[in-house]
């Protein structure tokens, strides 16, 4: 074994030592009343790391539909129904969303995503801007039989902004979907949300999705 690694290991050898005697002596001077506050302070970050989990839309929350929307529960990973813009270009983070349907063909999704810091939450929300931008043609691109276009419907003034985005796709065969995206940003945390059902630009609920896209980003804390 080279020298430095043995040093290392003695020094981490040697800390462990030291952290189980500390915690010993620590406990074997401990009255009552250090077990209750120490139990008092682990409940109360929990408590804390609870709350600052960010919040999911509720399904009241998505534009309006003639057969109302079911939320199904939040779970872990990126969603596959966003892969067909954002399936290559995501890196790699702890991913959380929560998928949407309605009795006909209209669905939706939110992905959110807690980043180390305001300008890394900063640089994946111009990442998925920029994957989305792009989306049709790659589209275009990957699918021969698919004719895909990509329209930006804004930024809305919340925390620290969110961006709205359209795709329209249309297959050779005559099948026409359309769907809507946002990416919103508070501080490191970013959130996106699909909507998409058949159809094209004049059958999409524009007006509504931004207020969707607005309330997803100020629920989040």
């Amino acid at each position: 074994m080279p020298v430095r690694t043995r040093v290392a290991a003695l020094a981490a050898l040697t800390a462990t030592a030291l952290a189980v005697g500390a915690a010993a002596t620590t406990q074997a001077g401990a009255t009552p009343g250090d077990a209750a506050r120490t139990n008092a302070a682990a409940k109360n970050a929990s408590a804390q790391k609870k709350a600052a989990a960010p919040r999911f839309l509720a399904a009241s929350e998505l534009p309006p539909h003639p057969t109302g929307w079911t939320a199904g529960p939040v779970t872990d990973g990126f969603p596959e129904q966003l892969a067909y813009c954002l399936g290559e270009g995501v890196p790699a983070y702890d991913y959380r969303h929560r998928l949407f349907h309605t009795e006909l063909d209209t669905s939706a999704v939110q992905v959110t995503v807690v980043t180390g810091s305001a300008a890394k939450g900063k640089a994946l929300a111009a990442r998925l801007n920029k994957e989305i931008r792009g989306c049709a043609a790659r589209l275009e691109r990957l699918y021969p039989e698919i004719e895909a276009e990509g329209r930006f419907f804004g930024t809305l003034p919340v925390e620290e902004g969110a961006t709205v985005h359209g795709l329209h796709t249309e297959t050779s065969y005559g099948a026409t979907d359309v769907n809507l995206l946002s990416v919103g940003r508070d501080g490191r945390t970013v959130t996106v949300v699909g909507w998409g059902q058949m159809g094209d630009f004049d059958d999409a609920p524009i007006a509504a999705f931004k207020k969707t896209a607005k309330k997803a980003v100020t629920k989040l804390y």
